[in-house]
């Protein structure tokens, strides 16, 4: 049964240099992708809304516009950007990556003088009739979701076309988004130490921001006065921050801006904020007491603990759902969403954890631990997530040699989960935030959490 207690906050460290990933990585990545899709060329389509692919393969996401990246026969690698984005390429480390300008790419308005066509700049990239291409979208769709014979791609509709004008055909055209971003050995699904020491600085700092919030939040700041207490510092984001209040005459928009409305005393209050790789979130009631909340939280909070108690390599997702599921449905609450998800340079990649899912977790795979309960009492808010590695002995002591400093971080973050907070996590488990399982359901005695008694 969990409980109410003071337990101090202790200072973690916060990262400054974010680690790279080496120009040898993203080769094999690349590599790798293409050799899964068996085809003439890769197609990864990006935008500044949808990046995640592209930086995975390269480094390099485009700014303000689209962007391809093509992969092809003998190790092309070949990224198409509009005018914005064709100098800005120069920052991926992808060794022998070629740059191409196509103006359809660029913003309306802009200069189409010099490469006017995308369908001359495929060619001229060496795209032929007769040729098959594999299309990798920023997400793909299920069986339930699509009964036309022909794949239906995520990706804008006159891209498709002009390829399929190139090759000779859509037959020649596949959906290869799976490889990439699947919940069971998607090419983003599972990481290397890497990847996650990168994801532990992005994780790190954007919970040491969302803290900073919630300790600043006092009646009578104007909710932009309140999120003014971000540390952001240019971090690169996958998520805008956010912040929202209300009370029972004011419905609490949790994915909203900071707006004007003054916080007055009893308020639902929430924030958060995500950087590539980690998203942090608290939510809770702007006051120094209240039973009633409290004793939903503590509801809630069991849910949290049984998360982590279930959770290991060889897990089937289904299964962490139900466990889930169950234990909050004691406490008359259900989670809104997944109860937990893949999290990568995007928010949310895809999830094993779903109902009756059999994809399993698995070393390599970064998590947010995020369960949004529901329901809470009107003009109350309750949330906690951050995000979590898995990792079996033999990443564990890659990423300790590698990255000494992220390892020091995540030992004693669990540390003080299992001595503070009573949770005994599996040694699979690495927590990257900065604020772990740290859930003051009161913010103005934040101090005074939820512990597992």
């Amino acid at each position: 049964m969990s409980e109410l207690k003071s337990v101090a906050l202790p200072d973690f460290g916060i990262p400054l240099e974010r680690p790279q990933i080496p120009a040898q990585t993203l080769a094999a990545r690349c590599d790798a992708a293409y050799a899964q899709a068996g085809k003439t060329w890769l197609f990864v389509y990006a935008d500044r809304e949808h990046n995640a692919n592209i930086l995975h393969f390269t480094g390099f996401d485009p700014r303000f516009e689209e962007a391809i990246l093509l992969l092809g026969p003998n190790g092309r690698r070949v990224v198409i950007t509009g005018n914005e984005s064709e100098s800005f390429t120069a920052i991926s480390l992808l060794p022998g990556l070629e740059t191409l300008l196509a103006q359809t790419l660029s913003l309306m308005g802009q200069d189409r003088s010099r490469k006017p066509s995308l369908e001359a700049v495929l060619r001229e990239a060496g795209l032929k009739s007769g040729d098959s291409v594999g299309i990798v979208g920023w997400k793909y769709l299920e069986a339930a979701e699509w009964q036309e014979d022909a794949p239906g791609f995520i990706v804008p509709h006159y891209m498709v076309s002009i390829l399929a004008r190139i090759i000779g055909g859509i037959e020649g055209l596949s959906d290869e988004t799976a490889i990439v971003m699947n919940p069971r050995d998607g090419l983003r699904s599972i990481v290397d130490a890497d990847q996650i020491a990168a994801f532990e600085w992005a994780s790190a700092r954007a919970s040491v921001s969302v803290w900073s919030v919630l300790k600043g939040a006092r009646p009578g700041l104007r909710e932009i006065e309140a999120a003014s207490n971000f540390t952001y510092s240019g971090e690169p984001l996958s998520a805008h921050t956010m912040f929202a209040s209300g009370d029972r005459s004011h419905q609490i928009h949790g994915l909203n801006n900071a707006g004007s409305r003054t916080l007055k005393k009893g308020d639902g209050v929430t924030t958060a904020v995500g950087y590539w790789g980690g998203l942090s979130s608290r939510a809770g009631v702007l006051d120094d007491n209240n039973d009633e909340f409290v004793a939903i939280a503590k509801r809630y909070f069991d849910g949290l603990v049984t998360w982590y108690d279930t959770a290991d390599i060889g897990v089937a997702g289904g299964d962490l759902h139900d466990a889930v599921v169950e234990k909050l449905a004691q406490g008359n609450l259900n989670a809104m969403l997944n109860p937990g998800h893949l999290v990568s340079y995007d928010e949310w990649s895809h999830s094993p954890v779903r109902p009756g899912s059999s994809d399993q977790i698995l070393s390599g795979m970064v998590f947010q631990v995020d369960i949004i309960p529901a329901p809470t009492p009107s003009g109350t808010a309750l949330n906690c997530e951050d995000a979590v590695a898995f990792a079996d002995a033999k990443l564990r002591e890659e990423l300790a040699v590698r990255h000494p400093e992220t390892w020091a971080r995540i030992v004693k973050r669990r540390e003080f989960m299992r001595n503070e907070i009573g949770v005994s996590l599996e040694e699979s488990i690495l927590p990257l935030s900065n604020i772990p399982l740290y859930l003051p359901p009161l913010w103005l005695v934040a101090d005074k959490v939820l512990v597992n008694g």
